[in-house]
């Protein structure tokens, strides 16, 4: 039997992305967003919020640090990855985090004075139809149809 490790998210960057290179050249980019979820308890409506970390590597990567800031939309696809390590106490310690597949970012609105960027073009940027991934094996099944903006 296959294992599953596929995870949607949708919620609101905590921060601005960190961009890294790792020794070999590649980039990686890390934010942390933070995802409400509403419900009843008795009478009330209570709020419940999760913050959940994400990296993301390559082209992917220098897109979200490129698009991504503190306070804007976002939906990650991507995998469940976990770190284990012992720390300088001898104690285990474990995290997991999102490793991004595609990221998708909900539009930036026009402000006095500024340009906008649309969400075909956000989502053309860091789509995985790049022809890097398909080294990787991973083909876009989107490829051939028309891209138009995601409304969230």
């Amino acid at each position: 039997m296959n294992n599953l490790n596929s995870i949607l998210i949708e919620g609101n960057m905590v921060r601005d992305p960190l961009l890294r290179t790792t020794q070999k050249g590649t980039s990686v980019c890390n934010f942390t967003i933070a995802c409400n979820r509403f419900y009843r308890q008795d009478a009330n409506l209570e709020k419940e919020v999760g913050f959940f970390d994400v990296e993301a590597w390559g082209k992917l990567g220098n897109a979200c640090a490129n698009l991504g800031r503190k306070g804007r939309g976002v939906r990650v696809v991507g995998r469940l990855k976990q770190d284990r390590w012992t720390g300088n106490d001898g104690k285990n310690h474990t995290k997991v985090a999102i490793v991004a597949e595609h990221v998708e970012y909900r539009p930036d609105f026009k402000k006095a004075g500024e340009t906008v960027v649309e969400a075909e073009t956000l989502a053309e940027e860091i789509s995985p139809a790049d022809p890097d991934m398909a080294n990787l094996g991973i083909t876009d099944p989107f490829a051939n149809e028309e891209m138009q903006a995601v409304t969230f």
